[in-house]
């Protein structure tokens, strides 16, 4: 397993019957300050546990060394702070990067199940479900506005990412680009994630789009499940006496 492009090295490595724990620690420490960029001074060190990719079909984790420091800048408002694992983690992230392009490879490509994937990291169904979300909220992000580019025909669909909440705050609402399968040149894409599960959901969604113009507007198209297809117009009948 190789670790040095995560900027941390091995230094011990353990082994039992549910899982391998690798012991590791930054290759270069870095003692800036995150608010104010000056060089802080030594305190001590932390340890941080990150699940990473699985070896051998057992769980890993990393319990990373990482020192901390103290600011020694007088107007800095940080007292005291963590290196900065970037390359290695996020920010109060309990795994690593490319653990989470795992969740996301192992999901839309292998198909494999939250459950499954959870058994594989020796992590909660809630752990993988928030990872897949957030990673793909990243990714949406990134794509910005040139994503909706060409789209004529869109789906939608639900998702619940909280199975212990109760309602429709557990759930997400999926919308999709299914212009590609419509004129059959490729496969259906994700174009966004907005909380909720009903039609309001997908009109507050609609609203907050780019201006479109009449002929391209009328080639929206509903296409979600009846749990979130909106409400037929009532129709009234007239009794003759």
């Amino acid at each position: 397993m190789r670790t040095i492009e995560l900027g941390v090295t091995i230094t011990d490595a353990a082994v039992d019957e549910k899982s391998t724990t690798i012991f590791c620690a930054p290759v270069t420490r870095d003692p800036r300050c995150p608010d104010c960029g000056q060089q802080g001074r030594y305190r001590d060190t932390v340890t941080r546990p990150l699940t990473d990719l699985p070896v051998a079909g057992y769980p890993l984790v990393l319990r990373v060394a990482v020192p901390r420091y103290r600011c020694t800048t007088i107007d800095c408002g940080r007292t005291v702070f963590n290196q900065d694992l970037g390359k290695l983690a996020a920010p109060r992230a309990s795994t690593t990067r490319r653990c989470a392009r795992y969740v996301l490879r192992r999901l839309l490509i292998d198909r494999t199940t939250i459950s499954a994937i959870a058994a594989e990291l020796g992590v909660s169904w809630h752990t993988v479900s928030t990872i897949a979300m957030r990673t793909t909220a990243d990714l949406i992000a990134t794509a910005g506005a040139d994503r909706l580019a060409g789209v004529r025909v869109i789906g939608v669909d639900e998702h619940r990412w909280a199975p212990r909440r109760v309602g429709p705050n557990g759930f997400v609402t999926l919308i999709i680009d299914l212009t590609p399968t419509h004129d059959q040149r490729g496969p259906a894409r994700l174009l966004d994630m907005v909380a909720g599960r009903s039609a309001a959901a997908l009109a507050t969604w609609l609203a907050a789009q780019p201006a479109r113009s009449p002929k391209e507007s009328k080639s929206w198209r509903w296409t979600g499940s009846p749990a979130t297809r909106p409400p037929p117009p009532l129709r009234y009948r007239t009794r003759s006496r």
